[in-house]
């Protein structure tokens, strides 16, 4: 029986792995589990049962010992497995789980991504991936199964999330993914990879026609804006926030317009310096053509590699201490029919598999390089990586929840986005090219903020908007204006900014979680140096931000604050 919060928070992560081996895999746990979660409605359920006796157990382990708050870590575990399962269950109580289709977090992707995940070192290795193979048809019928009950219940996505999801999943099977994918396997093991990989590329194809011959009629007329009640739900699963509450919504889209108007600014005066006169799309494009770059997608992954090596070189010892295990990244090149942003996968608890970035390629073969250095010291080192690495590392100190399932988004996400901010800070972006480049990925994020809670609420364009949206002042969002504006203010292509638009419809309240998140990174920085004035130590602040695991944005700034 558990007796204090951390051991119930880590009993539930335990019976999560049971239900879902993909977390398992995550995890780097059980790594001889060939299983694969159940996606059916049953197994829906059982999720959401688990999520309310854990809820239960904390109640009765705090209401037996009282005087277990007392204890920092226990409180803070306490607090987080709470806010967190109340999210969860929340959108399970709406229905959710019938409608989790998207191009990027979907049950669709995670049966593919568990692949990239397992180990393939020995025989044995391939053997477990060939047994997990041959469970996608069963995976896929099972998610097909609670979109069918989604259907009954008149819970859908809307058409452009079925048409985009129907698009990559094409492209897995041009191909064909699993097959490609069990070709580096051994050839001891090769009829039964064979066979294995066509029966999961068949699960592949057949979820497709579901997708483009079923389900996209019935979601025809299904809007893309979810309305602020699912809007709110989402927002407190990414934020960790209950935004929803009162002007809370508002406020922050407000707060994003000033943040956009204070970007911009910064963005015509860096512009200058690369184009005199220029507008910053001037700038952009003609660093598109003019710039530095690198040819070929090997050539590009191994300059982010260096990029990564490089910062750890030069960050460890002088603004963060790191412990031997978190000084290996790995970049690797994602698989085609990924969404269009870069990615980041953590290690396994056990850093038997390392922390790895991931750069889809969209076919591409020359990557200017004016926008890649701020987005890898983000997605890289001194971003995610040194973040959830860390959390690995000391995850025997606090709860295997606190370190990896507990990851609230914001503050994920705004660690990253202040990791840019710090290398800005340090020096590493004077050159006009890769500043303008950061500022381009500022810019992108609050632009999130402005137009995920505006399509979703229907909020009202301001008064002084410009360009695209000067003749609908006043006038609600719609995604087209969204489009329209996330073209004249992201120096990103088409591809990319098309993908964007797509995952905020599908993802409500995702976006807007990196830059309400760095606000409070460097709302508790500046709390902290305020309070300890010359004696504050940027590096040891840091390392204890980095080691107290994940918070919610409740929480977030004020902990900080404390360090």
């Amino acid at each position: 029986m558990t007796r204090t919060p951390r051991q119930v928070a880590d009993a539930y992560v335990d019976a999560v792995c049971d239900l879902d081996p993909i977390t398992a895999a995550s995890l780097g746990t059980r790594p001889g589990d060939d299983r694969l979660p159940d996606f059916f409605p049953a197994g829906l359920d059982a999720e959401a049962e688990l999520t309310r006796t854990t809820l239960a157990e904390l109640d009765r382990v705090l209401a037996a010992d009282p005087s277990l708050l007392d204890d920092p870590v226990e409180r803070s575990c306490a607090r987080l497995l709470r806010e967190r399962l109340g999210a969860e269950l929340a959108g399970h109580e709406a229905g959710e789980g019938f409608r989790a289709l998207s191009n990027l977090f979907s049950p669709i992707h995670s049966v593919r991504q568990v692949f990239l995940i397992m180990p393939t070192q020995s025989d044995a290795d391939w053997a477990v991936v060939a047994r997990r193979l041959a469970r996608v048809p069963e995976a896929y019928a099972g998610f097909r199964a609670s979109l069918e009950e989604g259907v009954r219940r008149g819970l859908l996505v809307a058409p452009r999330q079925v048409h985009t999801v129907v698009g990559q999943l094409d492209e897995w099977l041009t191909g064909p993914y699993f097959s490609s994918f069990v070709a580096a396997g051994p050839e001891s093991l090769r009829a039964e990879l064979d066979r294995a990989a066509a029966t999961a590329d068949g699960a592949v194809a057949a979820i497709r026609d579901y997708l483009r011959d079923e389900y996209a009629p019935h979601a025809e007329g299904t809007p893309d804006a979810v309305g602020r009640e699912r809007y709110a739900i989402a927002a407190r699963r990414w934020t960790g926030s209950d935004l929803g509450a009162g002007s809370g919504l508002e406020d922050a889209y407000a707060w994003g317009w000033g943040e956009y108007r204070r970007i911009l600014a910064e963005q015509r005066s860096e512009a200058e310096k690369v184009v005199p006169g220029g507008t910053p799309m001037e700038a952009m494009r003609w660093l598109d053509v003019h710039g530095p770059a690198v040819e070929g997608v090997e050539a590009i992954r191994e300059r982010l590699q260096a990029m990564m090596d490089e910062a750890i070189e030069a960050l460890d010892g002088t603004h963060f201490d790191l412990a031997a295990p978190v000084r290996t990244v790995e970049a690797m090149i994602a698989p085609p029919g990924s969404a269009a942003a870069p990615y980041y996968t953590r290690p396994a608890q056990d850093f038997s598999r390392p922390g790895r970035t991931w750069l889809p390629t969209l076919g591409r073969e020359r990557f200017p390089l004016w926008d890649f250095i701020s987005i890898w010291y983000h997605e890289g080192v001194p971003g995610h990586h040194l973040q959830l690495a860390q959390w690995a590392y000391v995850s025997g100190q606090l709860s295997t929840y606190q370190t990896s399932l507990g990851s609230v988004g914001a503050n994920v996400e705004g660690w990253a986005l202040y990791a840019e901010r710090l290398m800005d800070e340090l020096g590493y972006l004077t050159d006009p090219a890769a500043r303008l480049g950061y500022l381009d990925a500022q810019q992108l994020r609050a632009v999130r903020v402005v137009i995920d809670i505006g399509m979703h609420l229907g909020l009202p364009i301001p008064d002084d908007a410009e360009g695209a949206l000067a003749e609908h002042r006043g006038q609600p969002w719609t995604p087209e204006l969204a489009r329209a504006f996330l073209g004249e203010n992201s120096g990103a292509d088409v591809a990319f900014l098309d993908s964007e638009l797509v995952r905020y419809l599908g993802l409500p309240g995702q976006a807007i979680s990196y830059k309400l998140g760095e606000r409070a990174w460097l709302e508790g920085r500046a709390a902290a140096q305020a309070a300890r004035g010359e004696a504050f130590d940027l590096k040891a602040w840091h390392m204890a931000a980095l080691s107290q695991g994940s918070l919610g944005l409740d929480d977030l700034a004020a902990e900080l604050a404390q360090l």
